[in-house]
């Protein structure tokens, strides 16, 4: 059984894997509900769109509740951003839940941002606000205006011919 003589031919070691999966999923479509406006859900599938191999079970699928399922491989730049960012938290959250108590407070984001419509921007910052309210420390690094204008604590570098110059912002809340 454990070679994958059974039924689905699934050896243990990739059962395993998507059982992780599943776990991975259910906390990544919580937070991708948030940032695709419930338009987005995730859902392992076994065989991936032009995928053959070794991968049986491990597949990944995006339902579009707008009306299809869709291979990863269609979605935007900005799609592909928060979904990959929906996953990477999903993995954090999955770590921290069975790691007796070990967290993973802190997050560095480099990019991507640049790719998202204004409203989705919005919501992929609402959904890094909830992280900072739970305690995680969120790092950004970014070139996108609009991002200066609404994280008011930040480290900004900018090149100059003489050399690059560093200026930090912070807010400060007295208690």
């Amino acid at each position: 059984l454990a070679r994958g003589d059974n039924p689905t031919g699934t050896p243990l070691a990739t059962w395993v894997l998507q059982a992780r999966f599943d776990e991975v999923l259910v906390f990544a479509n919580e937070r991708l509900a948030q940032m695709s406006s419930g338009r987005y859900e995730l859902v392992r599938v076994d065989q991936e769109a032009g995928q053959r191999g070794r991968r049986q079970g491990l597949g990944l699928a995006v339902t579009d509740h707008l009306g299809r399922s869709r291979d990863p491989r269609t979605l935007s730049g900005g799609e592909t951003f928060y979904v990959s960012l929906a996953l990477a938290l999903a993995l954090a959250d999955v770590v921290s839940a069975e790691s007796g108590g070990v967290s993973l407070d802190t997050l560095f984001i480099d990019e991507g941002f640049g790719t998202l419509d204004p409203q989705t921007l919005q919501d992929v910052l609402a959904e890094l606000g909830r992280l900072q309210e739970g305690g995680r420390t969120v790092g950004i690094v970014s070139h996108v205006a609009e991002l200066r204008r609404q994280i008011p604590d930040r480290i900004e570098v900018r090149r100059r011919e003489t050399g690059s110059t560093v200026r930090t912002t912070a807010t400060y809340d007295a208690p």
